[in-house]
């Protein structure tokens, strides 16, 4: 017989082989597909596209909004589109607190975190769950005011409607992009091109950058297009499954790469080398120096590669300054514990967004901050749902240094837990935006923190009399420079008084939409008069703001740089130019729905002061 029947033989038994494999390895969804396309019935397909607007909102970081209310809320997603396809200013829809970058030129603007991956640009975050779990194949985001804002959507596989939490929870980036800048404010139906996940999902994340944006971002709805079995790419591929690629290049990328980080961190067996090439001739500092521009996945990935940049890798002089949030869907507690022995001399921790879901504990986060928190001096813990009393507690016995504490939109935290707050007397600057902190505890807070700087309290909506906690921050925090009243219901003339009486070195004060305040008792004009250094003001939404009070700021307030009087019935042209003229850096000025400014107005103005950025917002 002829050698090449036996090898014909065998190419055809491994040929079989092959096709045995497939058939056993293939989707089911690709078995059905292929079945559809075979039989050529008349069939509804098995995978029929769901297409479903968001069910609820779970979780955001801001919103425009009130806590009480509907108007401009992240809980407008929820649902149909209230106002798609018009565009304009409505408050039916989901507006975000900030736009632009004038909140990073104020005097309450904190300094950014060095090692942060440029390809981390997002702001803000909103999650918002569906119905049915789906593969993914399209997701719709319905804009209706300056869009682009967008700039990462993610999918979970933890099905948050389920009786039974999963082990493990994951999020894959469906579409990430850098900021763009979207000419004009009309509507639009945002529908990026997406990654297909192997695993379906009924939990979707959008993330924002508002820095290039004129104006605030306005959302409607959001709809997920997926399908209930899992898709295939074609008839003869099948899809590949991310985790079957050991580094996958888009998570490198936009900055999620940290499912190795753990595994990296505790890794201690390292090659053995002669030498270290030029690295033995450079002076220690300089390679610090030099290793101080990676990230931190690449910090880790340096560390394998030999003993000596191992040990500059691991020096605790790295990790001086650490931001986690960029990686806050891989940090957990095995990610903190391997971090311990690195972070002893940590002064700025930055685990906003971490942590949700079960992925840190409290007795992780405890036990990290025995080993590493007696240098901190900044602790940013933004949306940290894991937070409870045991930690706010740990935080006042652990961090006796600490100057900055951020727990923006930590909405879990119980109202009695804030007392521990008063033990730290350092603190310079509080964020409690959107916290559930009670009059009794804030009190206290302000009595023993007499060094606070910058105090937020936007939308703490369980505080009872405003009056009392302005007069208590006028009587003990004398070195007050800003302070964010955004949206708090019973200040009223008095407090005002207080306040302005108290902290004369007020440069920033925001007491937007504040409805108790009115013109004719003097409270503007009393500001305007004793806080001559304020840079930013805020007083939108508040209709009984006058010429009056306009004319005042033009005479005392000659530093101000940010003003918002939207929504008033009672200022005039004349008025602001006075003011325009007057204010020689006044770089922001808004005047949305301000009925004696119209757009001639805002064009003349325009063309006098050009170097002022006059906002005018419109409703279609």
């Amino acid at each position: 017989m002829s050698p090449v029947f036996p090898m014909l033989t065998v190419l055809s038994m491994f040929y079989y082989m092959c096709l045995r494999r497939r058939a056993r390895t293939a989707t089911r969804g690709e078995m059905n597909s292929r079945r559809a396309i075979e039989s050529n019935t008349r069939a509804l397909p098995i995978n029929v596209e769901i297409v479903q607007y968001a069910k609820e909102v779970l979780d955001f970081s801001s919103h425009y909004g009130s806590e009480n209310s509907m108007s401009y809320t992240m809980w407008n997603l929820a649902g149909i589109p209230n106002v798609y396809p018009s565009s304009g200013d409505f408050t039916q829809t989901a507006v975000f607190r900030t736009y632009g970058t004038w909140w990073d030129r104020c005097p309450s603007a904190r300094l950014p975190f060095k090692r942060t991956p440029p390809t981390f640009c997002s702001q803000d975050y909103v999650e918002l769950a569906f119905e049915e779990p789906v593969y993914p194949t399209a997701v719709h985001i319905l804009e209706t005011y300056h869009p682009g804002a967008v700039v990462r959507i993610l999918a979970c596989s933890a099905n948050p409607y389920s009786q039974n939490p999963p082990a493990e929870v994951r999020w894959e980036i469906l579409w990430s992009e850098a900021p763009t800048k979207v000419n004009g404010p009309q509507a639009r139906q945002f529908t990026p091109c997406i990654k297909q996940v192997n695993f379906p999902t009924n939990l979707i994340r959008l993330e924002v950058n508002s820095s290039l944006l004129d104006y605030y971002t306005e959302l409607d709805a959001v709809v997920l297009h997926g399908v209930k079995e899992r898709p295939v790419l074609s008839l003869k591929t099948s899809m590949i499954d991310m985790n079957d690629i050991e580094e996958d290049e888009d998570e490198e990328k936009y900055g999620c790469g940290m499912d190795t980080l753990n595994k990296q961190f505790s890794i201690v067996t390292l090659r053995e080398w002669p030498t270290n090439g030029y690295f033995d001739k450079l002076p220690y500092e300089l390679i610090q120096l030099i290793l101080s521009h990676l990230t931190v996945p690449d910090l880790c990935r340096l560390a394998q590669t030999c003993k000596l940049l191992y040990q500059h890798c691991c020096d605790p002089l790295q990790y001086i300054h650490l931001s986690l949030q960029p990686y806050w869907a891989r940090i957990n507690d095995t990610s903190l514990e391997y971090l311990q022995s690195r972070c002893t001399l940590i002064q700025w921790l930055n685990l906003s967004w971490t942590g949700n879901r079960g992925a840190i504990s409290v007795s992780g986060f405890s036990r990290f901050l025995k080993v590493c928190g007696s240098e901190l001096v900044r602790l940013e813990l933004s949306c940290g749902h894991f937070l409870n009393e045991t930690c706010l507690e740990v935080i006042t016995e652990m961090c006796p240094n600490l100057q900055e504490l951020n727990l923006s939109s930590c909405d879990k935290i119980p109202p009695q837990a804030f007392n521990h707050i008063a033990k730290v007397g350092s603190l310079k600057r509080l964020i409690l935006y959107r916290t559930k902190v009670e009059q009794t505890a804030l009190l206290s807070i302000l009595n023993f923190c007499s060094e606070l700087q910058h105090l937020s309290l936007g939308s703490c909506v369980m505080i009872e009399d405003y009056d009392l906690i302005a007069s208590m921050m006028g009587a003990k925090c004398k070195k007050l420079r800003s302070l964010d009243l955004w949206r708090c219901k019973n200040i009223t003339e008095n407090g005002i008084a207080e306040l302005a009486s108290g902290c004369q070195l007020l440069e920033e004060l925001d007491l937007g939409w504040c409805p108790t305040l009115q013109s004719s008792t003097g409270c503007f004009t009393n500001l305007a008069r004793k806080l001559p250094n304020l840079q930013k003001l805020f007083l939108t939404a508040n209709r009984s703001v006058c010429d009056t009070d306009i004319e005042e700021l033009a005479a005392n307030c000659t530093r101000l740089r940010q003003l918002d009087i939207l929504g008033t019935r009672m200022v005039s042209p004349a008025s602001l130019r006075k003011l325009l003229e007057s204010c020689k850096d006044l770089s922001l000025l808004d005047v949305s729905f301000c009925s004696q400014i119209d757009n001639r107005v805002v064009l003349e103005l325009n063309a006098n002061f050009p170097n002022v950025f006059i906002k005018k917002s419109f409703t279609q």
